[in-house]
């Protein structure tokens, strides 16, 4: 069997594994990483929302062929190395806002929004009311209105 190596949460990591599996049955079956969920396995719900050097993707979606040796996947067990913390501050925001009903997207949302105030900032700019509707992440739960307060809140103390 071909093996793949790739860098997860700031360690480099080789599976067997052929290269047509999607790299969320990678993280979730053969490493044990479940913070990125199965919702729908299309790329439609984004509750497996990781980062790809630093933005946004959705590991149903990508062959875990595609990905090289450098290749940076953060999911939100890693998340709060990427700041030395504890938690990172969306993740504390969401807490402080109360968001999380049932918690199943929770982590798919969190990936987004540091991934939309990431982006946001490198074009020079704040989180706008569009670029918040923009966001396509699924919540059975309707917390909409505490999601986009917390990500107000998050991209302050980012």
């Amino acid at each position: 069997m071909p093996t793949q190596t790739f860098v997860l949460n700031g360690k480099s990591i080789t599976v067997d594994v052929h290269d047509d599996v999607r790299v969320l049955w990678v993280l979730r079956d053969l490493l044990g990483v479940t913070g990125p969920k199965y919702g729908c396995g299309i790329n439609v719900c984004k509750a497996c929302t990781s980062h790809i050097n630093g933005k946004a993707f959705n590991p149903c979606s990508v062959r875990v062929g595609d990905l090289s040796s450098d290749d940076e996947v953060t999911t939100i067990e890693g998340l709060p190395d990427t700041v030395g913390r504890d938690l990172h501050p969306m993740q504390q925001a969401w807490l402080d806002r109360d968001v999380a009903q049932c918690g199943y997207c929770q982590p798919g949302q969190i990936m987004a929004a540091v991934a939309l105030v990431r982006k946001t900032r490198r074009e020079g700019r704040s989180i706008t009311e569009a670029d918040l509707d923009g966001i396509r992440n699924i919540c059975r739960c309707g917390t909409y209105t505490r999601i986009r307060e917390a990500i107000k809140q998050g991209e302050q103390h980012m």
